[in-house]
């Protein structure tokens, strides 16, 4: 590539958005790494419609699915980053977040995702979307592991004091 094709190219970063500890800490350090780069950085955020009921009624009722997930992801946003993170790119698309990410990603230059979201076992090192992510990513694919809190650190030695 020359130089010009290369002043040309501006990357591309996208970073699963889910409101949990683990993805602020990937958006963090996907928009370091946008910093560094000069690549774009799309927040992206999946939601789906519930598949449990409550006391036999649907969960779906008055309720503006695709609305929830984007105040989820400006909350996430705002903790992360702060008032500053205008520069972001930001999509919230439905459908399970392994789908939404695949096809987000299917032009990036890199995914960043947590290690883990809100599912799963306190003990797992990777959650079962970031797993299925690294294995069927069409870009390069960073988890970034979120650093053990005091709670979790009791959890996962056994100790319940």
């Amino acid at each position: 590539m020359t130089r010009a094709g290369a002043a040309e190219h501006q990357g591309r970063i996208v970073v699963g958005v889910d409101g949990s500890p683990a993805s602020l800490d990937a958006l963090q350090w996907a928009v370091g790494q946008g910093a560094l780069t000069g690549a774009v950085v799309e927040a992206v955020t999946a939601w789906h419609f519930p598949t449990s009921a409550v006391g036999g009624y649907p969960v779906i009722a008055d309720t503006d699915w695709h609305d929830n997930a984007r105040l989820i992801q400006d909350l996430a946003v705002k903790e992360a980053l702060g008032e500053e993170a205008t520069f972001l790119l930001r999509r919230v698309a439905q459908g399970h977040p392994v789908s939404v990410l695949l096809d987000a990603a299917a032009d990036a230059d890199l995914l960043v995702v947590g290690s883990r979201g809100h599912g799963g076992f306190t003990g797992m090192l990777l959650g079962s979307v970031s797993g299925h992510l690294v294995a069927h990513a069409p870009c390069a694919v960073v988890v970034v592991k979120s650093p053990v809190t005091a709670g979790a650190a009791r959890d996962l030695s056994g100790s319940h004091s």
